[in-house]
């Protein structure tokens, strides 16, 4: 399953969110989205479980959890239209 996280602090990087993710299971990918012109963090990233059960029980404990100093929102990535 897909995850989407937004709301992440600026400074926030590939490895903090997998970090944070792995507490609940397996991990296969989980990357920050940069502006390519700033070179910094959109503020949002995904992440990839390969356990839709494992995926579902993170996103219920970390939806509105605070992370590295503010609340993020966690959910289900909806597929692109």
């Amino acid at each position: 399953m897909t995850i989407f996280v937004t709301k992440l602090d600026y400074g926030v990087q590939n490895m903090d969110l997998m970090d944070l993710f792995r507490d609940f299971g397996d991990v296969d990918s989980a990357f920050v989205v940069y502006d390519r012109a700033l070179g910094r963090s959109k503020g949002f990233g995904f992440v990839e479980m390969p356990n839709d059960e494992e995926a579902k029980n993170a996103i219920d404990k970390l939806n509105g959890s605070m992370f590295a100093g503010k609340e993020i929102i966690v959910k289900e990535a909806e597929p692109r239209k």
